[in-house]
């Protein structure tokens, strides 16, 4: 695929398309999208009998659970499209490669999409559709800002929690996805908890820049903790992360496996590592390898606490 700046209003739309993906979106990331949905389904399916992954079932699971956060996505360029216009003027949106008008067509077919597979599982009006919509709505909301955008822009943790609190419902919709009327178990809930701090993790890590990144019109976590500060945040939600992980592993098996220990070990000293390297000597190229193990470790637990339910229902069986 020709890079964006390579492109015309001549080239196909697809083409232009799929160049504000790989810049906005990037493909590889559904890999996070996908077992997290995998590992609700895990969770779900942690005490039935029977099999707990059906190919047919988790495929369509996984591309519509990434369908989701595509739409995040959108709601995020239309929301932040004035401000990106005067920090990125070189993105494909913000050159007129693509127009917000496409993203809404994008949008409404994503929406259409997730309704109707949603009344499908329910087989009519049920809790996958309910779930689905009271996710809509706090996106909805998301997208307004909740009405208090500037109270937010002040607010900048704040502004985390409100927007990472989509994140347990997205979970309880993945759920209900999995199976239809999912009881929400301790685990279920453990594990909503889990995707919240997880989020919320993330979304510190890449709004912490070096001292090189930072600008006046960009609002970023590293200008009110500070550099360090901000990374010293990003260890505590770390290590709650890797304690969610813990507790969640518990929930899901009567004997703590030692080898899921040692390797969330492996993955949480890696992060900290990096981390206190970026708080001594703070750089674009620490920042980038800061976004990098955060999300290795958030995938690194999920793919343990799949792990864990495959081992130990295979046991019971």
């Amino acid at each position: 695929m020709a890079k964006p700046h390579n492109l015309t209003l001549q080239d196909p739309w697809i083409q232009r398309f799929m160049a504000w993906i790989h810049e906005r979106f990037p493909l590889p990331n559904a890999l996070l999208f996908f077992i997290l949905y995998l590992t609700t389904v895990a969770v779900v399916y942690d005490s039935a009998t029977g099999d707990i992954f059906n190919l047919g079932r988790d495929v369509l699971g996984c591309l519509v659970t990434w369908s989701f956060f595509l739409l995040l996505r959108i709601f995020d360029e239309h929301k932040d499209y004035e401000l990106d216009c005067q920090n990125h003027p070189q993105r494909v949106l913000q050159s007129g490669l693509i127009t917000l008008d496409h993203l809404k067509i994008v949008g409404a077919v994503i929406i259409t999409l997730e309704v109707a597979y949603s009344l499908f599982l329910d087989q009519g009006l049920g809790m996958t559709l309910m779930a689905w919509a009271a996710m809509f709505i706090w996106t909805c909301l998301m997208g307004k800002e909740f009405f208090i955008a500037e109270w937010l822009t002040r607010h900048l943790t704040w502004y985390a929690v409100s927007h990472m609190l989509v994140m347990p419902l997205i979970v309880w919709w993945l759920a209900n996805m999995a199976m239809p009327n999912a009881p929400l178990t301790p685990a279920l809930q453990a594990l909503m908890s889990l995707a919240f701090i997880s989020g919320f993790c993330f979304e510190i890590t890449r709004k912490t820049k070096s001292p090189d990144e930072e600008r006046d019109s960009i609002e970023s976590y590293s200008r009110i903790f500070g550099t360090r500060g901000s990374a010293v945040v990003v260890m505590g939600l770390l290590t709650a992360m890797v304690l969610n992980q813990i507790c969640l592993i518990n929930l899901l098996t009567p004997i703590f496996p030692v080898w899921s220990a040692i390797i969330l070990a492996i993955f949480y000293a890696l992060g900290m590592t990096q981390l206190v390297k970026f708080t001594q000597l703070p750089s674009v190229k620490g920042r980038e390898k800061n976004e990098a193990v955060v999300a290795l470790t958030m995938l690194a637990g999920y793919a343990v606490l799949i792990a864990v339910v495959v081992s130990s229902h295979s046991i019971s069986v």
